[in-house]
């Protein structure tokens, strides 16, 4: 078994994933997002987007329960189900979840956020952001041998029944951890990392997991967190992650073969 983890993008081409999935002989689970969607929907509805800056460089959404009533609208509703419908147009049968289905994602809220705003680090406490813990393997098992592929996206939900927006990138690593995945494919809008973010030529195609500080400190915005969360992936026995084009013809083919970026 082993995850594809799906961006966000508007330009991620998912009858391509459909129909190159057709072809893959192994088990596999899928995460997606659906950030790009979020910032439009959420325009529409007259709901601007708050990112919040760690004081280490790290993006995240600032969600609090409006937000999260059009996050879980936007990602378990419309988009995850646009995603099933693709998936069965192309003959596979998937099952659409969110995190906090089953208790697939339980996490734990966290009851303060820092945020940096210039020289001046300020408190948030009203933001249900979380971290997973712990994932429903006996669940994803129970699907997967009847012949469903998994189709996972947030939110996650805790012991009180609290949902909560999680980073779906560290949410995968705790996949990682328990259904003991030894490698992953990781899709979006780029052939690979990039050294630099305007240059598409400048693919990396291979990194040593023993270096990925190196690359953490030199990306910025979602990148730095898809590098943190390969990171943690390692840390969690993973061997291999594949980074991989989205927007191309048979995109995991095309990734597992090592024309993205491979880190091993």
């Amino acid at each position: 078994m082993f995850i594809i983890k799906v961006g966000g993008g508007k330009n991620i081409k998912w009858d391509y994933i459909a129909q190159d999935l057709k072809k893959i002989k192994e088990e596999v689970v899928i995460v997606h997002g659906a950030n790009a969607w979020m910032e439009e929907i959420g325009s529409k509805l007259g709901i601007s987007e708050k990112m919040i800056v760690s004081p280490s460089g790290y993006i995240s959404r600032y969600t609090d329960n409006r937000t999260m009533e059009i996050l879980t609208m936007v990602y378990c509703g419309l988009i995850n189900k646009k995603i099933i419908a693709y998936m069965q147009k192309h003959g596979i049968n998937a099952i659409g979840l969110s995190g906090a289905d089953g208790r697939l994602w339980l996490g734990k809220r966290k009851e303060v956020i820092l945020s940096q705003e210039g020289d001046k680090t300020k408190i948030i406490r009203d933001s249900v952001t979380g971290n997973v813990e712990s994932v429903n393997a006996e669940l994803l098992q129970l699907l997967i041998h009847a012949g469903y592929i998994p189709v996972i996206t947030i939110p996650a939900i805790t012991k009180a029944g609290d949902l909560i927006n999680v980073d779906n990138d560290r949410a995968v690593a705790i996949m990682i951890r328990d259904l003991k995945i030894k490698k992953v494919v990781v899709l979006f809008e780029a052939p690979g990392l990039l050294d630099d973010p305007m240059d598409e030529n400048s693919k990396i195609s291979v990194i040593r997991y023993n270096k990925l500080d190196t690359y953490i400190r030199k990306t910025s915005g979602r990148m730095k967190k898809k590098l943190l969360g390969a990171k943690e992936a390692f840390s969690f026995g993973v061997k291999t992650i594949y980074f991989g084009d989205g927007r191309i013809p048979l995109p995991i083919s095309s990734a597992l073969k090592g024309k993205g970026t491979v880190i091993y």
